[in-house]
C-alpha cells in the first residue's frame, strides 16, 4: 500500500487497523454463514481514513448535534460499519460483532436506525441511503441559514456517504444526485466504491456508462482515486472535496472486492456469501494476521482507534463552549433552536387552524389541507416541505416563506421536481438529521413511485407526512393512469403507516392535527381533487382521533350500518335519507383511518360497529381488499376492483356506482338477503 506523506510511526498501525476491519468482517460473516464480506474488505482503507482522520464525531455521544453524518448507502456492507463503530468506541461490543445477523442481535444484516448506536439511517434497499444523505445535507444547510450568526457557526458539519455500483444503477440515486447538484450542496461528499462487481458478475454485463461524467453533468465536483488502498490519496481526495463548498463531491474510488483474498479478490463469489473457512485462513495469512485467531483486535489497533474518543470529546467540548457563548448573545434564537432540536410542537402551533362550517360551501379536502397547512406554518417553523412538481395541485406551498434554493437555503418550500422516489428518501434524511418536520406531496396514484422510501420510513418509525391528493376515479378526464384504485389497500398494508382519508374540511383539519402529533411513524393524508360538502360531523369532538365515529344515527337499533371514507361519506349520508324514507333505520359511520380505529379499545369498536348488527355496507372508491374485517360475513362493499376510464369526474362516479341510489340498492339487497 502507498503511504507517502504519512508519519513513519503510523505506517504499520494504519495497515494493521485496516486489516483488523477486514478480519472482523470476514469472521462475522463466516460465523453467521450469511452476509457480504467483499465490500467491507475493499472499502476498509477509505473508511478507516474517513473515520479516524476526517470525520467529526464523538463515540461517547452519537447524537451530538453538530457531528458529521455518515451514511452507508451500500447497506449490505454493514460489517464495515459495525467494525468501525466497535473499534472507534461506540456502544457496539465484540460480542455484538460475534452475533452478527442473529436473533436479537445489536448488529442486524443491514444497518437499522434506532437499533444500533451510531447508525444514522436504515439502509439496504440500494439508493435509499443516497437520498437520505442528500436530505441530511439539505437539513444542514437550512438550519445553518436559520441559526448561524457571524462568528457562531453552530451548524457546521458534513454529510459523508459510501455507495456502490448498485446504488449508482438505481433511479433514486440519479434523482437525488440531480437535485443535490442543482442545489449546490457543497457539504455533501460521496465515496463511490467502484469495485466493478455485482451479484451476477462483473458490472460490465449491465453497466458501461461513465459515472464521473454523469455526475459532472449533475453539477457535482468529481475527484478520482486510482487505488482505494492508498491512504494518502484517499485523504487528499476527501480534503479536495471539502474544499469545494459550492458543489457536492463524488470521489470515484477504484477498490477491489474481497481485497487480500488470494482466490476470491475481484470475484462476484465474494459479494454476498462467506469466503469459506479455508479462504478466510488463507486471506489472514496473506494480510499478515494470525491465521487461527478469530475476531482478533490487536491492542495497538484498540489504542489507535480510541483516539476517536479523545478527538470527538474535544470537538464536542469546543462546540459546547461556542454554543454557550451563542446562547448568551442570542437568547431568543437559542430558544427557537432548542424547540427545533427537541422535536416538540411549539406552544399554540394549532390555534389558528380554521374552523370550517357547512355554510362555507363545498371545499376539496386538498384545498382545505392547504388552508390548514398555511395556518400552522407561521407558528411551527420546523415544518418544511413541498411537492414533486405538483404544489399548485397538492396545495403544499407555504405562502409565508420562499423557496429552498442554492442561494436561499432558509426557504421552507422545497421544489423536489418530478422525483417522487427521491423526495421520499430526502424527507427521511431531513427528519433523521434532527430539527425539521418534513412533508411531501404528489398524486395518490404516484405513491407507488415513492413506496420504497415510504416503507423504509415506516420501518424506522419516523413521523413524516405524505400529502396524497387526487384520490379517486373522480380525477376524471386524466383517465385510468391517473386514477388510483389499489393504492389505499397498498398503503394500508404497510405496517406502521397511518392512512387518513378525511371526508371533509373539518376532518382534514383534524387529520393534520393528528399527523403532527404523531411521533411513532409516518402518516399519509389522502385528499380529494373535487369539492366536497362540509358536514356537521363529530370530527371536531375528536372523532377522527379514534379513526371512526358515528356521524349520524337512528333511534333504537339500526337495520344496517353504512360505513364511508373520504369523498364517499356525503354519498352515504344521502343514501341514509333515502333509506329512512323507506322505513329503514340506518347508522352512518365515518371511518377516515383504519389504523387509528384499530388502536382504540374493543369496547369502542363494538359501540361504533355494533356486533349484533350483521348487515353493514362500506363505500369507498378503491379496492375492496381488507374491508371484510369491518363489514363481516353479512356485509358488502361498494368499491372498485378494475381500472377507471377517461370522463368527467361526476360521470365516473355515477358509472362506477358511487351514487346514493346505487348504495340504496345494495343496502336493500343486503337486507333482503339477511331476512
Amino acid at each position: 500500500m502507498k503511504t507517502e506523506g504519512l508519519a513513519e510511526n503510523l505506517i504499520n498501525v494504519d495497515e494493521l487497523c485496516v486489516n483488523t476491519i477486514r478480519g472482523l468482517s470476514m469472521d462475522a460473516v463466516q460465523k453467521a454463514n450469511s452476509g457480504h464480506p467483499g465490500a467491507p474488505m475493499g472499502l476498509a482503507p477509505a473508511a478507516y481514513v474517513l473515520w479516524t482522520r476526517v470525520m467529526k464525531h464523538n463515540p461517547l455521544n452519537p447524537g451530538w448535534l453538530d457531528r458529521d453524518r455518515f451514511i452507508l448507502s451500500a447497506g449490505h456492507a454493514s460489517m464495515l460499519l459495525y467494525s468501525l463503530l466497535h473499534l472507534s468506541g461506540y456502544a457496539v461490543s465484540l460480542d455484538d460483532i460475534k452475533n452478527f445477523r442473529q436473533w436479537g442481535s445489536n448488529t442486524p444484516g443491514h444497518p437499522e436506525f434506532g437499533h444500533t448506536p451510531g447508525v444514522e439511517t436504515t439502509t439496504g434497499p440500494l439508493g435509499q441511503g443516497f437520498a437520505n444523505a442528500v436530505g441530511m445535507a439539505m437539513a444542514e444547510r437550512h438550519l445553518a441559514a436559520r441559526f448561524n450568526r457571524p462568528g457562531y457557526d453552530i451548524v457546521d458539519h458534513y454529510t459523508y456517504m459510501i455507495c456502490g455500483d448498485g446504488d449508482m444503477m438505481e433511479g433514486i440515486s440519479s434523482e437525488a444526485a440531480s437535485l443535490a447538484g442543482h442545489l449546490g450542496l457543497g457539504k455533501l461528499i460521496c465515496i463511490y466504491d467502484d469495485n466493478r462487481i455485482s451479484i451476477e458478475g462483473p458490472t460490465s454485463i449491465t453497466f458501461s456508462e461513465d459515472v464521473a461524467l454523469r455526475f459532472k453533468a449533475y453539477h457535482w465536483h468529481v475527484v478520482s482515486v486510482d487505488d482505494g488502498n492508498d491512504f494518502q490519496a484517499v485523504y487528499d481526495a476527501v480534503q479536495a472535496a471539502k474544499a469545494n463548498t459550492k458543489q457536492p463531491s463524488l470521489i470515484v474510488m477504484r477498490t477491489y472486492i474481497a481485497c487480500g483474498s488470494p482466490n476470491l479478490q475481484n470475484s462476484a463469489d465474494a459479494h454476498g456469501a462467506p469466503l469459506g473457512e479455508e479462504e478466510v485462513r488463507l486471506t489472514k495469512k496473506c494480510l499478515g494476521m494470525p491465521e487461527d485467531a478469530f475476531f482478533y483486535v490487536p491492542e495497538a489497533v484498540s489504542n489507535h482507534f480510541r483516539q476517536c474518543i479523545d478527538m470527538g470529546s474535544k470537538a464536542e467540548g469546543e462546540w459546547q463552549e461556542k454554543f454557550k457563548a451563542y446562547s448568551k448573545k442570542y437568547p431568543e434564537i437559542t430558544q427557537k433552536w432548542v424547540d427545533a432540536m427537541s422535536g416538540f410542537l411549539t406552544t399554540g402551533w394549532d390555534e389558528d387552524i380554521p374552523v370550517f362550517k357547512p355554510s362555507d360551501g363545498p371545499l376539496a379536502t386538498r384545498a382545505a389541507s392547504g388552508k390548514v397547512l398555511n395556518a400552522i406554518a407561521p407558528k411551527l417553523p420546523t415544518l418544511i416541505g413541498g411537492s414533486a412538481d405538483l404544489a399548485p395541485s397538492n396545495k403544499t406551498y407555504l405562502n409565508e416563506s420562499h423557496e429552498f434554493q442554492k442561494d436561499a437555503y432558509d426557504g421552507r418550500n422545497i421544489r423536489f421536481g418530478v422525483r417522487e422516489h427521491a423526495m421520499g428518501g430526502i424527507m427521511s434524511g431531513m427528519f433523521l438529521h434532527h430539527g425539521l418536520r418534513p412533508y411531501g406531496g404528489t398524486f395518490l396514484v404516484f405513491s407507488d413511485y415513492l413506496r420504497p422510501s415510504l416503507r423504509v420510513a415506516a420501518i424506522m418509525k419516523i413521523p413524516l407526512i405524505y400529502v396524497f391528493t387526487h384520490d379517486s376515479i373522480a380525477v376524471g378526464e386524466d383517465g385510468p393512469t391517473h386514477q388510483p384504485v389499489e393504492h389505499l389497500a397498498a398503503l394500508r398494508a404497510i405496517p406502521g403507516l397511518t392512512v387518513i382519508r378525511p371526508a371533509d374540511a373539518t376532518e382534514t383539519a383534524q387529520a393534520w392535527r393528528r399527523a403532527l402529533k404523531t411521533t411513532t411513524g409516518p402518516v399519509a393524508l389522502i385528499l380529494s381533487r373535487q369539492k366536497l360538502p362540509i358536514l356537521n360531523s363529530g370530527a371536531g369532538e375528536n372523532g377522527l382521533e379514534k379513526g371512526a365515529y358515528i356521524l349520524e344515527d337512528c333511534e333504537g337499533k339500526p337495520d344496517i350500518i353504512l360505513i364511508g371514507t373520504g369523498s364517499e361519506v356525503h354519498i352515504v349520508l344521502e343514501a341514509k335519507s333515502l333509506l329512512n324514507e323507506k322505513g329503514i333505520a340506518v347508522r352512518v359511520v365515518s371511518m377516515p383511518s383504519w389504523e387509528l380505529f384499530e388502536k382504540t379499545s374493543q369496547k369502542y369498536k363494538d359501540r361504533v360497529l355494533l356486533p349484533d348488527v350483521p348487515v353493514r355496507l362500506a363505500v369507498e372508491t378503491g379496492s375492496q381488499m381488507g374491508w371484510c374485517r369491518y363489514v363481516g360475513s353479512g356485509g358488502d362493499v361498494v368499491g372498485i376492483d378494475g381500472f377507471g376510464a377517461s370522463a368527467p369526474g361526476n360521470i365516473m362516479m355515477e358509472k362506477y356506482g358511487f351514487s346514493a341510489y346505487h348504495v340504496v340498492e345494495k343496502a336493500q339487497a343486503l337486507l333482503k338477503k339477511s331476512s
